[in-house]
């Protein structure tokens, strides 16, 4: 199978990537600089070319590509660009698409469950209304940019991906500008919980992020949005405790929300809001979490250890 990804240096797509590689699949990534061979093909998403030459044969786009949400403070232009990247992107990433011949039979086109907004302490699953809120309508945006393909017959998927749980990325191995990711916070031996604690964190595991992208590609009867997080989402004071279980360290000094205002500006919305996702679809499709606990999640980022 000939896979092509957008996004494929990130952390989702870098781990897709090497997966697919590991399993002998062939692997074109879309770069921004002039490619460096067969396995790469040129792209601009946002100036809407992109090098077709590459992406011949393609049986599968994986469009993960986007500007980080924690990367900066959102100014208004960064903001734009967070927006941009990701529908201006996916614009041109379909137009290519679609003049292949023969076209790619998948479209797994991104998405975040912050497509539903807060949802407070109840619980939503595909089902659930959309949201209200700058990364809220982001996510909405995103998703109808991958339209013109549904239209022309192309199979589309929407992984309304979590919050992923890995060592080297997310909110828990990269920082969140200007604090640090999670597990360096913690390690130190200076964590706790972040505002109230009461706010739901809708966590899934790199593997399984992983796991359910591979079976979108794969299972022809996938279509439309799929939650990608663990069937048990939990509120940030539990993520706190089972990062003390699973590191080891104390977990006695929260942040205030007043802290993360100041300190984060309008990013501090998103850390303080409570999304309960459950993966409801993704069940029903018979699909099994390698790490359906948070602590497992935490142990899979961490190798499996106990620290």
């Amino acid at each position: 199978m000939k896979v092509a990804i957008t996004g494929s240096s990130g952390l989702i797509g870098t781990a897709l990537k090497t997966s697919l590689r590991a399993d002998g699949h062939q692997v074109v990534a879309l770069v921004r600089r002039p490619a460096s061979g067969p396995d790469e093909a040129t792209w601009n998403p946002q100036g809407g070319s992109i090098d077709l030459e590459p992406l011949a044969g393609v049986d599968a786009v994986v469009s993960l590509a986007g500007a980080g949400i924690g990367d900066h403070r959102w100014t208004a232009s960064y903001k734009r660009e967070i927006l941009d990247s990701r529908v201006l992107g996916t614009g041109t990433l379909v137009r290519g698409m679609l003049q292949l011949d023969p076209r790619p039979r998948v479209l797994v086109s991104g998405s975040a469950i912050g497509w539903y907004g807060d949802t407070g302490s109840q619980a939503v699953d595909e089902t659930g209304p959309p949201g209200t809120g700058f990364v809220a309508e982001v996510a909405q945006a995103w998703e109808l940019a991958a339209d013109p393909a549904r239209e022309a017959g192309v199979r589309v998927t929407h992984p309304r991906t979590g919050l992923v749980v890995a060592g080297d990325g997310g909110a828990w191995g990269r920082p969140l500008l200007p604090l640090p990711g999670l597990f360096p916070l913690f390690r130190l031996g200076v964590g706790g919980r972040l505002g109230p604690g009461t706010q739901y964190w809708s966590f899934v595991s790199l593997r399984d992020t992983v796991a359910a992208l591979r079976r979108m590609i794969d299972d022809d009867q996938m279509v439309g949005p799929y939650n990608v997080t663990a069937p048990d989402p939990v509120t940030n004071a539990a993520v706190t405790s089972a990062m003390g279980r699973v590191l080891h360290r104390p977990t006695l000094l929260p942040v205030p929300a007043f802290a993360l205002r100041a300190v984060l500006g309008e990013l501090s919305n998103e850390v303080l809001a409570s999304i309960r996702v459950v993966p409801t679809r993704l069940t029903e499709a018979g699909f099994t979490f390698a790490d359906p606990t948070i602590d497992d999640a935490l142990r899979a980022a961490l190798g499996g250890s106990r620290e």
